[in-house]
């Protein structure tokens, strides 16, 4: 079975979390999507980010009812910074025989990956799915297979979709008073709104 992992801060979950694992879904017949919120992002330690509670129930709305999604803890219930690397190896030993990881990533990470907590362990443990991001471009290939032996043949590039929606534009727009409901799933739109949530940021 093949298994996809979307990791992020999830602050708040939207829709273009949800679009592009839907493509990367139907493009490489992906039975099941976990999504792993974040506890504190090794790249984000200076960034404040919304208590886990809110983030994890935001999730748990949206993907109610969607019984191929599942919710991760994991990164939120270990002390100390998120690596994904360490997410990775605790999810493939919860793998039966056959199943194989796919870890969805931005285009603009997949850049970054050299600098991340042993990346040749990880593309050992997991396909990378990298998907394009708006005002990133695709990063140099021949580089990055330098730099990480054996990267190529664990990576699949997706050309789409692109997907012009950030959450930190969400939060902005929260704190301007400004609506949210064309980019985000109404369930989390009617829970920031309950919750006064990113009134101040």
């Amino acid at each position: 079975m093949n298994i996809s992992v979307l990791g992020g801060t999830f602050d708040p979950i939207h829709h273009g979390h949800i679009i592009v694992v839907e493509e990367a879904r139907t493009r490489l017949n992906l039975a099941e999507v976990i999504l792993v919120p974040a506890g504190q992002p090794w790249l984000k330690e200076d960034s404040p980010i919304l208590a886990a509670e809110h983030r994890v129930q935001m999730i748990r709305l949206v993907i109610a009812d969607k019984p191929y999604f599942r919710l991760s803890t994991m990164e939120i219930d270990r002390a100390g910074p998120s690596y994904t690397v360490d997410t990775i190896a605790e999810l493939q030993a919860q793998l039966g025989a056959g199943d194989e990881l796919f870890f969805i990533l931005g285009w603009d990470n997949l850049a970054q990956l050299p600098l991340w907590k042993e990346p040749s362990r990880l593309i050992k443990m997991c396909r990378l799915v990298a998907v394009p991001r708006p005002g990133y471009p695709l990063p140099d290939l021949n580089a990055l297979e330098a730099a990480m032996p054996g990267l190529s043949q664990r990576l699949i590039v997706l050309d789409r979709p692109e997907v012009d929606i950030s959450a930190s534009d969400i939060r902005n727009r929260v704190a301007q008073g400004l609506s949210i409901s064309h980019l985000v799933p109404e369930p989390v739109d009617e829970y920031i709104k309950q919750h006064k949530l990113y009134l101040t940021r």
